[in-house]
């Protein structure tokens, strides 16, 4: 989880990869009317999220109940958020993305053809709530070094499961 640009993706398609587990990114299951009000440089309120966490939720649901795992890559911003996220009844564990305003600006102004523009960012940061109860990744690290911690307690976290 963590603001647009600071690598969710990267990571989890990583993650996936390495561990044997689903990826599916978060911004794959936006409504056709999110994407066009964030290519607009609109962005998302509560009501705009609330379908696409549901989604994301019962998604995270089926794929528990088939006893698959999985990584899912989604800005779950707020704890309300997250909490949606939550209502699936799976074990979650959160891995938080984090880094300056400035670093993500930069990254987010050389990816091309996405949706999510660099005059949002700002908004994704004023709502930011940090999360408690995950592991905080600094994003200046290299993505070897963010895949192989996150692997480490994701093997920890699910030997408890």
């Amino acid at each position: 989880m963590g603001v647009a640009g600071s690598g969710k993706t990267t990571i989890g398609k990583a993650l996936s990869s390495r561990l044997g587990w689903s990826f599916y990114d978060g911004d794959d299951f936006h409504s056709a009317e999110n994407v066009e009000k964030m290519s607009q440089g609109i962005p998302l309120s509560d009501e705009d999220r609330a379908k696409w966490l549901e989604i994301l939720s019962d998604l995270i649901a089926e794929k528990y109940q088939a006893g698959e795992h999985l990584i899912l890559a989604c800005s779950a911003l707020k704890r309300s958020y997250r909490q949606e996220l939550r209502k699936s009844g799976a074990p979650i564990f959160f891995i938080f993305l984090e880094g300056s305003f400035d670093l993500v600006l930069k990254r987010m102004e050389k990816r091309e053809d996405h949706y999510m523009k660099t005059g949002m960012l700002e908004s994704q940061f004023d709502i930011l709530e940090p999360p408690e109860n995950a592991l905080h990744l600094c994003i200046e690290r290299p993505i070897t070094a963010l895949v192989e911690e996150s692997i480490a307690l994701i093997e920890e976290i699910s030997r408890q499961w």
